[in-house]
């Protein structure tokens, strides 16, 4: 993607996490025979799968063009990046509300408390691995940008998706450690049950946050605007063109194609005019990789 940021290293981090907190959930549950803690493992591992959903749209994504994709199939890693938002809204935030409602009115106390913290903390420390990793990604391409806008902006689906489950994550185990304690410290379950229905509105947030932004990859977002602002620049000091007429982008996954229209300087010779257009999409193709395909419009008027 752009700016050298590394989508395939954060989601191996977050898989790497993810996995790390299943074995220790497992290991906690067959150890104690809490029923819970063996719910909270298959939820990490439904957390896991998550990021084998996203190596898998990786990997389709990087298909060729063929006669049926002419434009390549890069726009697949936005489907993928769709279900895992939709699955973290409905596995994640709304089977965590229900745990709390039905803690609500059904309160049983918390079974080996002490050991249900120590798999927490483990759990913040392998999700604050992946969130580093993930941050460290992000700020190759989010510039000067604050994380907020970064999030509006980006067209990396992959990291976006990796950034906001590393944050509902541990936000998500901040609450959960918080709730396990006050339970231990009171005796009272009802913090265990506010903890988790606070924890499902979180990744319900979360998940709607990350559905609208790849909702709009989906439906033919163009590249960053910054970007967008760039590829004018340069085309209009290109010395072979008046000016740019018009512009349109879209994003193709790792993949941009670019639709020009421009008036162009007159020559007196169509070879030269093709000449003048070929020079000009080899520019714009050096100074962004990411542009592969290019369809070029010499005109009069918009």
């Amino acid at each position: 993607m752009a700016h050298g940021a590394n989508s395939l290293r954060s989601i191996l981090y977050a898989l790497a996490a993810n996995f790390a907190i299943f074995l220790a959930k497992l290991a906690a549950a067959l150890f104690t025979g809490s029923g819970a803690m063996l719910a909270e493992a298959i939820h990490s591992l439904a957390d896991t799968g998550n990021q084998g959903l996203l190596l898998f749209g990786l990997r389709r994504a990087k298909r060729p063009a063929s006669p049926d994709y002419p434009l390549g199939q890069g726009k697949e890693i936005y489907f993928w990046s769709f279900v895992v938002a939709l699955i973290l809204f409905s596995m994640g935030g709304l089977f965590s509300m229900y745990e709390g409602y039905h803690k609500l009115h059904d309160p049983e106390p918390l079974k080996t408390p002490l050991i249900a913290l120590l798999v927490l903390l483990f759990s913040l420390g392998a999700e604050s691995f992946s969130l580093w990793g993930c941050v460290r990604e992000v700020d190759k391409e989010r510039g000067q940008r604050s994380f907020v806008r970064w999030f509006r902006e980006t067209r990396n689906s992959a990291l976006l998706v990796v950034f906001g489950e590393d944050i509902a994550a541990l936000l998500g185990l901040a609450f959960a450690t918080v709730a396990v304690f006050l339970t231990i410290v009171t005796g009272n379950p009802l913090f265990d049950a506010l903890g988790s229905i606070v924890i499902g509105l979180l990744l319900v947030f979360i998940a709607v946050c990350i559905g609208v932004e790849t909702k709009a990859l989906l439906v033919g977002q163009g590249v960053d605007p910054d970007i967008k602002e760039q590829m004018l620049a340069l085309l209009n000091e290109r010395p072979e063109i008046e000016n740019v007429l018009n512009l349109l982008t879209m994003q193709l996954g790792a993949d941009v194609m670019v639709a020009v229209k421009a008036r162009m300087w007159m020559t007196g010779s169509e070879q030269q005019l093709i000449a003048n257009i070929n020079t000009c999409e080899q520019a714009l193709k050096a100074a962004f990789p990411q542009v592969h395909f290019v369809f070029f419009e010499p005109d009069m008027l918009d």
